[in-house]
């Protein structure tokens, strides 16, 4: 600890200790005085002090056994009270039985019963005070003047660390909130300004200079809005992280962040049994294949909030494996015996990894997904996407996996495209394993996840930022988008949901026209960069479907979680395709197979 905070430290806590033993001293002889209605003998005087400094001594032996003065209670927090209280009662119940037990005198004996009651209030009242003049300091200093959207718990949270972080930037000025029952409602502090419907008004009024969102749950046509309008204010709008997001239910302020178009086209309000999802993984061997991309570093991610009792990471991109250890640990090191490189391509190599280390949940995220290269070389989504998950589907079935999830995608329904067509055949030989009882293999199907590379969001950014133009295929072209980390949180959800040789589908929101999103960029980044339309991709649909023509889809268990069927296939399905194959009689096969 810093010299000068260790000492202001320790000031606090023998403040706090001192007054604690004068208010003893301060109450007991008090309390006699109102006993004796203002006319007390003098000797009960005299008793009184040396009674109520004995009390304070022993408060503060007692305080210091329940860390009182140790830094264990936020000052006038409600754990504090509770800390006090139940202290001051304890020293009280000893006067009183003292009192009750040694020989009558001036003193009487339902002194204590008073004196109790004194001590807490003068206790907790100077707390109450100490909080509330830390608070208007806080108040009063420098920093951008911040707005905070939702008075809720993570709204509240907020601002109490922004008070309390004498380096903080952010100067809270109250909140908004749509909640009449929040209209008169303080925290922190602050109070609630009115509904987001007033928003230019209070901006203007308070002299906002940032607008804080403070809703975990905010849908991404909600922030759209709202990111118009500060713009229009000339404010700035940051935003806390998606429920998702947030470890342990608790936010903090490095948690903040500018809005990025992620933000705004891909936060849907997302809710799962996180009781369901930690019974599922806590204690258990789970293995990712993939887990340096996008998705299977966000599973690895999720997963440890659940305390597996292992987490296995295979990927054959050693540097994705190093940059994903970065954000679990901090280490990149690279020696943990839990990060594999090794290639799903590879049959035997597969085998003895799981043999190794007999993994009981596999989440099966490697894969080939690029579609315009796929469509030129299908030999690689032949060798990846269809082998290797043969080979990951064999492995599995070998060593007695009771879980496996085959992470799918949208063009795997009514398929177009190399990708969608290994992939549908991925579903189909995933569908077709033995289970049961024992075993429940399972693939869940969703679009496009914002923030994976090469996300069209990537490519329409480094478009602009080196002046354009923006490419877009066509002025049609709609696909479905949600954020990486809520398309993971669904897929493990679905993954405890789901029954053997089932087609899991995410419910991913209205399709977003892909020409309207480079509008938008263009738009906010505040540049003149015009559009340029490039026409359709080989194997590329205008609209993209969730769910087949010939699928049916049900919700029996979560609303955005749909189950279908797929034809299952065997390993002998593969038996006619061949990876040497000249390029348009393997595209034939393919087409044919799915």
């Amino acid at each position: 600890m810093d010299p000068v905070m260790g000492n202001r430290w320790l000031r606090h806590r023998m403040l706090q200790a001192g007054w604690d033993a004068l208010s003893w001293i301060i109450a007991v002889p008090l309390a006699l005085v109102l006993r004796y209605d203002f006319e007390p003998p003098q000797k009960a005087i005299l008793l009184g002090v040396l009674a109520g400094a004995g009390a304070g001594v022993l408060h503060v032996v007692a305080g210091s056994v329940f860390h009182l003065y140790r830094g264990r209670y936020v000052i006038g927090s409600f754990d504090e009270v509770f800390g006090v209280t139940m202290v001051t009662l304890v020293i009280g119940t000893v006067g009183s039985v003292l009192a009750l037990v040694l020989p009558a005198t001036e003193f009487p004996r339902s002194t204590f019963i008073l004196a109790t009651g004194i001590a807490a209030a003068l206790m907790l009242g100077a707390r109450f005070v100490w909080r509330g003049a830390r608070q208007q300091t806080a108040l009063r200093r420098e920093g951008a003047r911040t707005l905070i959207y939702g008075a809720g718990d993570a709204g509240s949270q907020i601002a109490t660390l922004m008070l309390a972080d004498r380096g903080s930037t952010f100067q809270p000025v109250g909140f908004v909130d749509d909640d009449p029952n929040k209209a008169h409602l303080r925290r922190a502090g602050l109070r609630t300004l009115g509904t987001i419907d007033e928003l230019e008004d209070i901006v203007q009024a308070n002299a906002v200079d940032i607008v804080l969102v403070a809703i975990a749950q905010i849908t991404a046509p909600r922030l759209q809005d709202l990111d118009r309008r500060c713009r229009a204010l000339g404010v700035r709008m940051q935003v806390i992280p998606t429920a998702t997001e947030i470890v342990g239910g608790a936010v903090k302020l490095g948690d903040i962040s500018d809005v990025t178009e992620e933000d705004l086209m891909g936060r849907h309000p997302i809710r799962t049994d996180e009781g369901q999802i930690t019974d599922f993984i806590r204690g258990r061997v789970v293995l990712v294949t993939g887990a340096g991309g996008s998705i299977g570093s966000e599973l690895a991610r999720q997963l440890t909030r659940y305390a597996p009792g292992r987490l296995l990471l295979l990927d054959r991109d050693e540097s994705g494996l190093h940059a994903l250890q970065l954000t679990l640990d901090g280490s990149g090191n690279l020696t943990s015996p839990d990060l594999i490189l090794a290639d799903i391509r590879d049959e035997q190599r597969v085998l003895e990894v799981f043999q190794e280390v007999r993994p009981e949940i596999v989440f099966h995220a490697a894969a080939l997904k690029h579609l315009p290269l796929l469509e030129r070389y299908p030999q690689e989504a032949l060798k990846t996407n269809v082998i290797g998950t043969r080979n990951v589907l064999a492995a599995a079935d070998a060593t007695g996996v009771q879980v496996f999830a085959n992470i799918s995608t949208d063009k795997a329904a009514d398929p177009t495209s190399v990708l969608g067509y290994s992939k549908l055949i991925t579903e189909r030989l995933t569908s077709g394993m033995p289970g049961g009882a024992t075993a429940k293999y399972v693939s869940v199907r969703f679009g496009n996840v914002l923030g994976s590379r090469g996300s069209v969001i990537d490519t329409f950014r480094f478009q602009i930022a080196h002046g354009g133009p923006v490419t877009v295929t066509d002025e049609r072209v709609t696909r479905y988008f949600m954020t990486v980390s809520e398309a993971v949180h669904l897929v493990l959800q679905a993954s405890v949901l789901g029954s053997h040789g089932e087609t899991l589908i995410l419910d991913m929101g209205t399709p977003v026209n892909i020409a309207d999103v480079a509008r938008h960029m263009i738009q906010r980044s505040g540049r003149d960069i015009g559009i340029k339309f490039t026409g359709l991709r080989p194997g590329e649909k205008l609209d993209e479907v969730l769910v087949g023509a010939l699928e049916q889809a049900e919700r029996p268990l979560h609303p955005l979680i749909s189950h279908t069927t797929v034809e299952p296939a065997d390993f002998t399905a593969l038996t006619d395709l061949d990876p040497r194959e000249d390029v348009s009689t393997l595209l034939r096969r393919l087409a044919t197979l799915q």
